[in-house]
């Protein structure tokens, strides 16, 4: 295996088809698809799944690339310290449940960014997109909840598609509502009190299982409910509806949320919030540095790091 197979390797996959990357890089297409299949026939797997439409990973070729870009970066950093060279385009993607402070956190890690070139990727999603996202490496880090209803089936599932769950924080249930919301008037609010206000909540596609549901009490009956696909619609909703849903409590004002007030729940239930990502992998320095964002932030909100 040598280093240039590894960026031919990495600008077909930019570019989707071998003829274009070929141009590219001021090669023949049969010379660059030899060369290809040459580090597929030494690594014995097969990397790129070829059609006439033009090439895509394989999953072994996503969990190859995640190799790949790390040596690709650590020969940037020699080159960076022994030579004059362009610098490679960081990169870094995470699936996440709908939490203020995953966004407060990326939003951080962008800008300590010193490069004038990067490609990161941050998915707000349903759940189960999370855990594929994760068995296909189209993301280094996952983040959701467990507790004691959903815990022994996604510890299942974790088992199953080889992740890791590592807890971050624990947090006591919420209700979000807009600030002109009656039960702002509450310290404390009970399942009673909201019973008639629209229920909010995301979807989570067609794996609607209540194990997948990002909202704790999910097998409640509700006399008006409503699913939604991202944060700025549920916030719109809560004000505009009154509406509420049940969260962690963190709310960041720093991102427009101040129009959202958090009310603890007299509920006996807790959320154990933490990261996901595959056994196999290691992460990689600029997932170690969102993580380490990721935990000052939640500490800023005045929680404790599971360590």
């Amino acid at each position: 295996m040598r280093i240039q197979q590894l960026e031919y390797l990495e600008t077909i996959v930019k570019m989707g088809s071998i003829n274009e990357a070929a141009k590219a890089l001021y090669l023949t297409q049969p010379s660059l698809s030899n060369a290809i299949k040459e580090l597929e026939k030494e690594m014995s797997i097969t990397i790129l799944k070829r059609s006439k439409l033009g090439v895509s990973l394989t999953n072994e070729g996503r969990e190859f690339m995640i190799y790949s870009r790390q040596v690709l970066d650590q020969v940037q950093l020699l080159e960076g310290r022994y030579q004059k060279q362009v610098i490679r385009k960081q990169a870094f993607s995470v699936s996440a449940q709908h939490y203020a402070f995953v966004v407060h956190a990326f939003v951080q890690l962008i800008k300590t960014v010193d490069a004038d070139e990067y490609q990161f990727t941050l998915r707000e999603t349903e759940t189960e997109n999370i855990l594929s996202d994760l068995t296909s490496f189209k993301s280094e880090i996952g983040i959701l909840y467990l507790n004691h209803f959903n815990e022994r089936i996604m510890q299942k599932l974790f088992k199953e598609k080889d992740l890791v769950f590592t807890p971050l924080f624990k947090a006591l249930p919420h209700v979000f509502v807009g600030r002109q919301n009656p039960l702002t008037k509450k310290r404390r609010v009970s399942l009673d009190d909201l019973a008639d206000y629209p229920y909010l909540s995301y979807e989570q596609g067609e794996s609607n299982s209540f194990y997948f549901s990002e909202e704790i009490l999910s097998t409640l009956d509700h006399k008006k409910s409503i699913k939604v696909s991202d944060r700025a619609t549920i916030f719109n909703l809560m004000v505009g509806l009154n509406g509420y849903t049940i969260s962690s409590g963190i709310i960041s004002s720093a991102l427009n949320d101040d129009k959202i007030v958090a009310i603890p729940l007299d509920v006996d239930d807790s959320m154990t919030l933490g990261w996901l990502k595959k056994r196999q992998l290691e992460l990689t320095p600029i997932a170690e540095s969102y993580l380490e964002m990721l935990k000052q932030h939640i500490r800023g909100y005045g929680f404790d790091i599971m360590e």
